[in-house]
């Protein structure tokens, strides 16, 4: 049985539902951001206490058809730009369609009108997010962050940089107290 989970976007969500799946003796095959295939069916009962233990967590249980694909595209992406070393070689158009096999004008309007924002500019928050991490690992120079983050060039990656956070990457890398945003609350 699958289970579809609405926030769960970073490896510490998987690992609090997998702890709370433990507890509540419910195992699992497969668990990943936004998904759980459960080795069993569960209970109504056993589905409201699931229900209510992610509730604190900010996590939700989803029934809703178009919920689930909302979440499903919010799990590619941030899977996409978090979690894989390697971003696919063709747009996050046709990947995001081939992902889930439907049509990319359908997928980008329900998502528009689910979350208040395009798909597009959800993936330049969270590209952004992505570069701020990789600027505090201070591993990377800046061209090698835009090169793995496939920018066209430096300047492109500083000018959407700037649009979004207000600063230069090259600034927000001189700063003491560099912050970022929870996955969640983007």
């Amino acid at each position: 049985m699958k289970l579809y989970i609405q926030n769960m976007v970073c490896l510490c969500c998987k690992r609090t539902v997998a702890e709370e799946l433990k507890n509540l003796d419910l195992p699992y095959i497969s668990l990943e951001l936004g998904e759980v295939l459960l080795k069993n069916p569960i209970t109504e009962k056993q589905r409201a206490q699931l229900r209510e233990i992610l509730h604190p967590y900010g996590l939700e249980l989803m029934d809703d058809k178009k919920a689930i694909l909302v979440e499903k595209i919010v799990s590619i992406i941030v899977n996409m730009i978090h979690e894989s070393e390697e971003s696919p070689k063709i747009n996050f158009s046709e990947f995001l369609s081939n992902q889930l096999n439907q049509d990319y004008q359908s997928l980008s309007a329900l998502f528009s009108k689910t979350k208040g924002v395009t798909i597009e500019h959800f993936i330049i928050l969270h590209k952004i997010e992505r570069v701020k991490e990789l600027i505090m690992y201070d591993e990377l120079s800046l061209t090698e962050i835009s090169y793995r983050m496939h920018y066209s060039s430096l300047a492109h990656l500083s000018n959407q940089f700037k649009k979004v956070t207000g600063l230069s990457p090259t600034f927000f890398k001189k700063m003491k107290n560099k912050r970022r945003k929870p996955l969640e609350n983007i």
